[in-house]
């Protein structure tokens, strides 16, 4: 279906597109700002008979603009897998009165995002009610503080601090990198040809260190993936450590269990770094891997002095696979 608007305002063109063709809807909410920019983007829109892709266009003058609107796909959103998940007293790797550190599932958000116009259940929420049902005389709801955050597939040990104080020193230790963070890792080998030029090394016990540069290299309309790029093309310094634990054979493909050690803390540093290495992560397809029931990442120790006493935490948490 073909809808017409006219306009002789100056407006941007996705401005003017949240303002109209939400009148046509029957739930003007469910047209959500990235939804009005995706359809610009895909080429739906006309204006003046010409197609425009650019959401920031701006109209001057009399304008006519054209959408080539199909209501079901536009307002369609592919519903997340996520488990259903409450935190339980075996999920709290350690708590005391200003830190507590839980054992994320794999298939559960770090934090709230909004689907379909409803609020995804996740993690931090699922802490508050936690933390809440100790404490049920609370008049307002407990303070959790999401420290740093995981992937939605990654599972394993993330911080959160129970009170505000705290807070400035965690970060702190982040940007001084006195706040240790490892991962492990399946990694499937074979599916790219290894960067390194040691790949006959790759047995138990060899260690390397990726340290690069790193910046989102997709457009923005389609899903984020990074990755390394020349020092003169900008991006962000980045550094990770690994090792190899051991050889494995995960249904049939020739695997590594790989230890990463961060450095830094950039978005989808594992993963970019062990693709550039020639070992994407097991069902990482994004940057390589093989297809796998999810990406096999597991954040395994946080290791830190505590904010407070001073005393140095070790906190371990173990894949199930």
């Amino acid at each position: 279906m073909i809808i017409n608007f006219s306009t002789i305002n100056k407006v941007r063109l996705d401005e003017f597109l949240r303002q109209n063709l939400r009148e046509k809807l029957e739930n003007p909410s469910l047209a959500s700002n990235s939804k009005i920019r995706r359809l610009i983007v895909a080429g739906a829109v006309s204006v003046n008979s010409v197609q425009v892709r650019r959401p920031a266009f701006e109209l001057r003058g009399l304008s006519h603009v054209a959408v080539d609107f199909d209501e079901k796909k536009f307002l369609y959103e592919k519903q997340p897998d996520d488990i259903k998940y409450e935190v339980t007293q075996k999920d709290i790797l350690f708590e005391d009165e200003y830190l507590i550190v839980v054992n994320k599932p794999a298939f559960f958000p770090t934090e709230q995002t909004i689907v379909g116009g409803e609020k995804r259940d996740n993690l931090h929420d699922a802490l508050v009610r936690f933390l809440w049902a100790q404490n049920p005389s609370l008049r307002n709801p407990p303070y959790a503080g999401i420290m740093h955050r995981l992937d939605r597939e990654t599972s394993g040990a993330i911080l959160f601090t129970k009170q505000r104080s705290v807070n400035a020193a965690i970060q702190k230790m982040f940007e001084s990198h006195d706040f240790t963070k490892r991962y492990v890792a399946l990694c499937s080998a074979g599916t790219q040809k290894c960067r390194l030029q040691q790949q006959k090394n790759f047995s138990q016990g060899y260690k390397w260190t990726v340290e690069q540069q790193m910046n989102r290299i997709s457009p923005k309309s389609q899903a984020a993936k990074w990755g390394v790029v020349p020092k003169n093309q900008g991006g962000l310094y980045s550094r990770t450590q690994f090792t190899i634990l051991e050889n494995r054979a995960v249904d049939g493909v020739h695997s590594f269990l790989v230890e990463a050690d961060l450095f830094t803390g950039r978005t989808h540093q594992i993963r970019v770094h062990l693709s550039f290495s020639g070992l994407p992560i097991l069902g990482d397809e994004l940057y390589g891997g093989h297809p796998y029931k999810r990406i096999m990442l597991h954040s395994a120790l946080l290791e830190f002095l505590h904010p407070v006493t001073n005393q140095k935490l070790s906190i371990r948490c173990s894949p199930d696979w």
